[in-house]
């Protein structure tokens, strides 16, 4: 098969307002499903490792294991790497790669994640193949990703609306699938597999504290990010407008009754043996 690259833009990129809502997760709030089928000794690949608060939580579920975490960037890796020393871990490193292409053996791996990855590569199904290859028999695929038509709030507010219809424009201009959840089982059969558990799971925020944190990053991204330069580079919106969709983001963060739930679709993928 002839070698692939990635062809898609990562629509976020690294903005502060980006790497605040990366390194709030961890294993038990987005990789849950995962977590019954990691043991002791495991060697894991992290793959869209970012900023590595998932990859430490992996490292330190497989005792005597391995973890490697592997991201595109390598300036967001030395952040990883600094995450990684603060809770002194010895069993985890961190590489650059392209997981349409990734340099590693065949059956390398006992389990492959990838956490909110497919959405924002430009070959999916390629993506997965490659993750297929690099794990061993018996192993596990474990992938999760949002789904932006899928997300819903109250109030209702139109401004809200603009963001995810221009959010979604955005993305695809990338390359990307921002509804990426509902396709993951899709993606998982046509890379060959054919053990798959696809499960769902909801981030949800509605206290004071949940409201202001996540209508503030997003507020923020609207305008900071490079997903603000993209917007207004590619035509989808203008400086004002999304001056507009942040102020939509406040203001619903600033309402008592605000409520906003994030779909994730799960996939675990079990390796024949």
């Amino acid at each position: 098969m002839p070698e692939a690259r990635e062809t898609a833009v990562y629509t976020h990129g690294h903005h502060e307002s980006v790497l605040r809502s990366h390194t709030w997760r961890t294993a038990e709030n987005s990789a849950g499903y995962l977590l019954g089928a990691l043991r002791p000794g495991m060697r894991v690949l992290d793959i869209g490792c970012g900023p590595g608060t998932i990859t430490a939580d992996l490292a330190a579920l497989v005792p005597d294991g391995h973890v490697t975490g592997l991201d595109r960037e390598p300036g967001i890796l030395e952040r990883a790497r600094a995450v990684a020393a603060e809770r002194a871990l010895t069993n985890v490193d961190f590489v650059t790669g392209d997981v349409h292409t990734l340099d590693f053996p065949d059956d390398t791996f006992d389990v492959v994640h990838a956490h909110q990855v497919l959405q924002h590569v430009g070959d999916p199904v390629r993506a997965l193949r490659e993750m297929r290859r690099v794990t061993a028999p018996g192993g596990f695929v474990a992938v999760r990703d949002s789904d932006y038509a899928a997300m819903t709030w109250y109030p209702l507010s139109p401004g809200m609306d603009d963001w995810l219809e221009l959010y979604r424009r955005v993305a695809r201009a990338n390359g990307g699938e921002p509804d990426a959840g509902r396709r993951l089982k899709s993606w998982a059969l046509a890379a060959g597999f054919s053990d798959i558990t696809a499960t769902s799971d909801t981030w949800t925020f509605s206290t004071e504290e949940e409201r202001s944190w996540w209508s503030g990053l997003w507020a923020d991204r609207t305008v900071a990010s490079a997903y603000a330069e993209r917007a207004v580079e590619g035509g989808h919106a203008t400086g004002e407008q999304l001056r507009e969709v942040a102020a939509a983001w406040r203001e619903w963060g600033a309402r008592e009754d605000g409520w906003f739930s994030v779909l994730h679709a799960e996939i675990l993928c079990r390796e024949e043996s």
